[in-house]
């Protein structure tokens, strides 16, 4: 006679599979809480959702205990375990098909966790951005609380001047204003923003401004999970407006572990208040991009040196304004006057303050595309490198500079760099957009143009850009569709170019006689474009050497204008390189 021996708990255990069971969910468990953490914020998801996930998969654990214990697989079905004959039990079966299951779900969780530790978290995404910095921020425009609503100039202003202190810490990656600012008037929660700006701190706050007394509320935020890192509040008297200032900057820093740099930039202050005023006006109406601000633009600056001649900063935006506004002189010899006057404006600020950046800002695009001196617009750019590490003018500037020597690979990836510290700056976009079109790839000139476009949809630059590549990779009508978003020069440009490919003379002639009738003295280079596109070298010679002489920014895309590259073997091409001492290719 057999006695029968009662199994050990563990024993049973392990015969019912129990352990292997317990396994298997522990990983799928965890590759489910994996992807999870990875999609979620693909869709906006709240981060109490992902909460709520791993509660449930914890609750449901001692449940998949109990299933695994009392139920079992068999060829039948799935069958309770006190029910099923010693001889017809394929726990071992199912045991092996479990550890093939829980090897199959842990290499998966193991590549997933290796993609996202080494690819998704340091390589980079489509639209080019890196994983997100500790130490970055963006400084959002602070909201005008005063009762009248009339002081939204000078909370930008302070908000800048937050921004330009914090910018000169080089350990702090700082976003540019054009992205910052892009936030103002919309809806959009801190997680919104994190994600578009690639940043792991916000900074944002209040102005209420009542005669001479000023409130300053200010915030600075983690964007991982919105909790507040510092905030604090700040009454004053306005002529305090700028220790107002270094007191948030310096609270910023300490509440980010980062050491300030010694000394600071007195530049953009004076103590004229209105003198300070009408600078902010100034730069408020340079930010527009028509004709009539910038000549409002122009009007605050001068009020500004007016009330405070030695005002270096508003030296700077003049020269600035200047520099646009030239172009729209009457007569050759007043658009060069106009530049002249724009490069000692510049001039003038860097005198009163070499460790400003708007005065290098102002001079060396203005020794890129008017004077052609490419040494003193490279020494600019070095300047204010060393002054603001987080400054977009500098890759951008250095990558016009690449790109007009024909190095258009190089250009491209410092173009990268400008949109990396300015994601949302549709210029930036556009400017990326063009050397890629200039490269011939099209394609991806057309998806960077189209994003340019959403960024900023009144840009006649972009609008022309983005012709211009349609009508190259040929689609003309659909660039002269979008040629005609733009306005003045840029549509008569993209409808002389596309009516001639389509074979309408007669609107084309039409669009082209209004370019030479109303911008001759301002827009030679694109009047040269027209001739060019139409195969006649001696007239678009004749154009550019007339650029050439009144100083037409165009000049600098010689290297790499698709539309002038048949004419790139011609002598008088050469000879006009050599000119503006621009390397052959």
């Amino acid at each position: 006679m057999r006695l029968s021996v009662k199994p050990s708990l563990f024993a049973e255990l392990r015969r019912r599979n129990v352990f292997r069971a317990a396994a298997f969910y522990l990983a799928a468990a965890w590759l489910l809480a994996q992807v999870v953490t990875q999609i979620l914020p693909v869709f906006d998801a709240p981060s109490w959702l992902l909460r709520w996930v791993i509660a449930a998969l914890a609750v449901g654990f001692p449940f998949w205990i109990a299933f695994s214990w009392f139920y079992e697989w068999t060829p039948e079905g799935l069958k309770r375990e006190s029910d099923v004959e010693p001889r017809e039990s394929i726990a071992r079966l199912s045991g092996r098909k479990l550890d093939f299951a829980i090897i199959g779900v842990l290499a998966v969780a193991v590549v997933l966790l290796l993609t996202d530790r080494f690819v998704l978290r340091h390589g980079v995404n489509v639209r080019g951005d890196t994983a997100t910095p500790a130490q970055s921020i963006a400084v959002l425009p602070f909201v005008d609380m005063s009762q009248s609503k009339d002081q939204e100039y000078f909370s930008d202003g302070l908000s800048e001047e937050l921004l330009d202190l914090l910018a000169k810490i080089p350990q702090l990656k700082v976003i540019a204003r054009t992205s910052s600012f892009s936030f103002k008037g919309k809806d959009a929660d801190v997680a919104t923003i994190a994600r578009a700006l690639n940043v792991a701190t916000v900074l944002e706050g209040s102005v209420r401004k009542s005669g001479n007394t000023l409130r300053v509320t200010a915030q600075l935020i983690r964007t991982a999970d919105s909790t507040h890192l510092w905030s604090d509040t700040y009454d004053r008297e306005l002529t305090d407006v700028f220790k107002v200032q270094d007191e948030i900057a310096g609270a910023v820093v300490t509440a980010l572990k980062l050491k300030l740099l010694p000394g600071g930039d007195n530049a953009h202050r004076t103590a004229n208040i209105e003198a300070y005023n009408q600078f902010l006006l100034g730069k408020k109406f340079y930010e527009r991009t028509n004709f009539e601000d910038w000549r409002r633009a122009e009007a605050a600056f001068r009020k500004a040196l007016e009330l405070e001649p030695d005002y270096a900063a508003a030296w700077a935006g003049l020269a600035k304004v200047q520099t646009y506004l030239s172009d729209f002189g009457t007569g050759a010899d007043m658009v060069a006057a106009a530049k002249r006057e724009a490069l000692a404006s510049a001039d003038k600020a860097i005198a009163l303050a070499p460790d400003l950046t708007d005065g290098y800002e102002a001079r060396s695009f203005l020794r890129t595309t008017v004077v052609y001196d490419w040494q003193g617009a490279r020494a600019d750019l070095d300047r204010i490198g060393a002054l603001d590490p987080n400054s977009s003018f500098v890759p951008r500037r250095r990558a016009a500079l690449l790109a007009g020597f024909g190095n258009l690979p190089e250009a491209i990836a410092e173009i990268r760099k400008a949109i990396e510290l300015d994601p949302l700056s549709g210029s930036a976009w556009a400017t990326l957009g063009m050397y890629q079109m200039a490269s011939l790839d099209h394609g991806a000139a057309r998806e960077t143009l189209r994003h340019a476009l959403e960024l900023n949809p009144a840009s006649s630059f972009t609008a022309a850009y983005s012709g211009l590549n349609e009508l190259l990779d040929g689609h003309p009508e659909a660039a002269l569709a979008v040629f005609k978003r733009g306005d003045d020069i840029w549509s008569l440009l993209g409808t002389a170019l596309v009516e001639h490919t389509l074979g309408n003379e007669k609107q084309a002639q039409a669009a082209l006689d209004t370019m030479k009738r109303t911008y001759a003295d301002g827009s030679a280079y694109q009047i040269a474009e027209v001739y060019a596109w139409r195969g006649d070298a001696d007239r678009t010679f004749e154009w550019l050497e007339r650029a050439r002489v009144q100083h037409d920014g165009g000049m600098f895309l010689l290297n790499v204008d698709p539309i002038l590259k048949p004419l790139r073997g011609d002598p008088r091409f050469v000879a006009l390189r050599r000119e503006l001492a621009l390397p052959a290719e």
